[in-house]
């Protein structure tokens, strides 16, 4: 299996969200990589990373959205919610001991490679239009952004 490369079409040119995206597909390619070392260990670990990390990523994308007033919140909810109940059934069947390592890179390339190029390009405009300093380039402004970030992710 291939790993995923980062590539332009992939950004939402919100600066926070594209690196936690960017930090989504680094713990995917290390699924890739424990794979391939064979190191079930290594796979466990990576894959409880990724679930805890991408359900922080969801809960600040989601306050983002509702502070930006975004009108189809509800069914991006949805959607989260979706993945993180099929994550959970790939990782209860991983824990019983059954090797789903494939069929877990499959359904997460798939699915996070379409919902940041469907779903989550819906959003950007409202975001935008909505938000004041949403972009962060080098300096950290004081405003939603950050304590958004300080919420969920403890950075300031």
């Amino acid at each position: 299996m291939r790993r995923i490369e980062w590539t332009d079409d992939l950004n939402t040119n919100i600066k926070v969200i594209d690196n936690q995206h960017r930090r989504i597909v680094d713990y995917i390619n290390q699924v890739y990589e424990a794979q391939e070392k064979d190191s079930k260990e290594m796979v466990d670990e990576v894959i409880s990373d990724l679930v805890d990390y991408t359900v922080s990523h969801f809960s600040f994308e989601e306050s983002l959205m509702e502070q930006a007033k975004y009108p189809f919140l509800g069914p991006h909810k949805k959607v989260h919610e979706l993945f993180i109940r099929r994550v959970t059934q790939l990782v209860e069947r991983n824990n019983a001991g059954e090797d789903v390592t494939d069929e877990l890179l499959i359904m997460l390339r798939k699915w996070l490679i379409n919902h940041i190029k469907s779903e989550d390009q819906d959003y950007i405009d409202v975001v935008f239009r909505n938000i004041n300093n949403v972009e962060l380039t080098g300096e950290r402004k004081k405003g939603v952004i950050v304590n958004l970030l300080d919420k969920f992710f403890g950075s300031k």
